[in-house]
């Protein structure tokens, strides 16, 4: 999306969800030029509101309890190219340009793992060195 999203727009969005009972939506990601899909978070409203305003993804972080910008730790964030949702409402489908790695693990999407004849196995490779990009002091 190249333009930030009008108020009534967003307003209208919001009043099609099904927030759940937190006032968060699941929120899949979805590499815009692919079609792999890349990760699922939450978005409350205000992470809703500034993805549209900055074009730039924020979720609601459940671990730390606040909003989250992603890539601001990595650098590896996910511009906005479209926005959808589904038809009971309860699910967003975020359409993006991811820039670098989408999973905090390294790889460019969070499913880098399927099930085989043996169990799970990792069918790529990290792009990045994840204690590298996420040094905890």
């Amino acid at each position: 999306m190249d333009t930030p999203v009008p108020l009534a727009a967003f307003e209208a969005l919001c009043a099609a969800i099904q927030w759940n009972e937190q006032g968060w939506v699941c929120a899949v990601t979805q590499d815009a030029d692919s079609g792999e899909m890349l990760m699922q978070a939450w978005m409350d409203r205000e992470a809703l509101r500034k993805t549209l305003e900055t074009g730039k993804v924020h979720y609601y972080s459940r671990s730390r309890k606040k909003l989250w910008f992603k890539g601001e730790t990595s650098g590896h964030v996910q511009e906005l190219r479209e926005l959808r949702i589904d038809c009971d409402g309860d699910t967003l489908l975020v359409r993006v340009k991811q820039r670098g790695a989408a999973c905090h693990e390294g790889y460019f999407s969070c499913f880098y793992r399927r099930l085989g004849a043996k169990g799970l196995e990792t069918d790529r490779e990290r792009l990045i060195d994840p204690n590298a990009v996420y040094r905890t002091s």
